[in-house]
């Protein structure tokens, strides 16, 4: 019971939740990609700690054409989101090319901060994507307008 104990708050600590206090954390960066048509799920390697922490979220997985199931976690090549429909989406190394995830996200201007105070029209490219095990979300830069535009979805941070 010890040893649990003990491991359950090394990795408390190591997520910035700290017994006596919050501890002051910063987004971390992704490392890879992946998103799997069994699970319905994408995940990002982070870089922190160990670099056996992860994040993950639900994802749709799709081909444009067919709406059918892949199988297995493949990597993503590409990303974009779209303020429009409120989604971002995975472009996925598998098969013909065509295979997508796409999961919701608030769409916003730093600035404005409120997803309804403006409108990001047209899916754009995504980058600089990052992973909070503090507020248990993922964020990505979007390649629009000043530069100011975010988008950000709720993800589970763990470690594998």
């Amino acid at each position: 019971m010890r040893r649990i104990l003990v491991g359950t708050c090394a990795a408390l600590a190591a997520l910035g939740i700290g017994l006596a206090g919050p501890a002051v954390a910063a987004p971390v960066p992704v490392t890879a990609l992946n998103c799997d048509g069994d699970t319905y799920k994408c995940t990002a390697n982070l870089r922190f700690g160990d670099n056996n922490w992860k994040a993950s979220w639900g994802a749709t997985i799709y081909h444009q054409t067919l709406r059918s199931a892949y199988r297995a976690p493949v990597p993503v090549t590409g990303l974009n989101c779209d303020g429009d429909t409120g989604k971002c989406t995975a472009n996925l190394q598998f098969g013909d090319g065509n295979w997508r995830a796409s999961w919701s996200a608030d769409i916003f201007h730093q600035a404005l901060r409120s997803p309804q105070s403006a409108r990001l029209a047209a899916p754009v490219p995504a980058n600089s994507l990052t992973c909070d095990g503090d507020t248990g979300r993922c964020s990505v830069n979007l390649q629009f307008g000043d530069g100011n535009w975010k988008a950000n979805w709720a993800a589970t941070i763990y470690h594998q």
